[in-house]
């Protein structure tokens, strides 16, 4: 399993939210290509990029700084956030961004997205779904920012996309994310099980290297983290395992 760190920007900046909630918000630097030199001391390759402005409102005001952080060499990035149109997607990575990450129009524009997927190919792709866990314990799908929400399960998400070469899902439980709390690790050992051909990346909860081990077990791809690294949780030598060996 492969971690990957996050870097949320808003206004330019690295933020965390607090389960997506925008008036929730921690600034933890005003210049994100100094988080990003913090990863890659670490010995991190892959970065998590999140326009959260994107995200929420569709605006494009960090592609800036994006461009700054896909510049920097022996990085890949995969960026989301606000990526609602193959313009869109095509001026990412154009950039040098290696995949793009699409959430909210793989839930509401599913034919589109698929398209995208096939032309494109599954390795320049990730479909992220942002679930909460209903009464009845399925993962329901949100979108627009975690603002909105939908009564369709990430199972019939993912469903729909397996004739479309699907190969990476980002899937984030939004009652954990950001809160420290634990991975959902009983939610992504079922992804697992029904979809084994997904490279599964978990995201949300994550506090420290016991969790790591405990979603490596469920035998996803990767997981994503970002306030427990921002805020030191790890020591150099509890992640190493979990970073490229090259």
């Amino acid at each position: 399993m492969l971690l990957i760190p996050a870097i949320d920007l808003r206004g330019g900046r690295c933020v965390r939210l607090l389960q997506g909630r925008f008036d929730v918000e921690t600034v933890y630097s005003d210049d994100p290509a100094e988080i990003l030199r913090r990863y890659q001391a670490l010995g991190s390759r892959r970065i998590h990029v999140v326009d959260l402005d994107g995200a929420r409102a569709g605006s494009q005001g960090n592609r800036a700084a994006i461009a700054r952080l896909a510049a920097s060499p022996g990085t890949a990035l995969q960026v989301g956030g606000g990526v609602r149109s193959r313009a869109v997607a095509d001026e990412l990575l154009a950039l040098g961004v290696e995949r793009i990450v699409v959430g909210s129009v793989a839930v509401t524009q599913p034919a589109e997205v698929a398209s995208w997927l096939q032309e494109l190919g599954p390795e320049k792709v990730v479909l992220a779904f942002d679930v909460r866990i209903d009464a009845g314990g399925t993962p329901c799908l949100a979108t627009h920012g975690w603002e909105r929400q939908t009564d369709s399960s990430l199972w019939q998400a993912v469903e729909g996309y397996s004739r479309s070469g699907l190969r990476h899902v980002l899937c984030t439980d939004v009652a954990r994310d950001g809160a420290l709390s634990g991975p959902n690790v009983e939610l992504y050992a079922e992804a697992v099980r029904r979809f084994p051909q997904v490279e599964w990346q978990a995201s949300g909860g994550v506090s420290g290297a016991a969790d790591l081990h405990s979603l490596a077990a469920t035998g996803v791809a990767a997981v994503v983290s970002g306030r427990a690294l921002l805020e030191g949780r790890f020591s150099a030598q509890e992640i190493e395992p979990f970073l490229p060996s090259e």
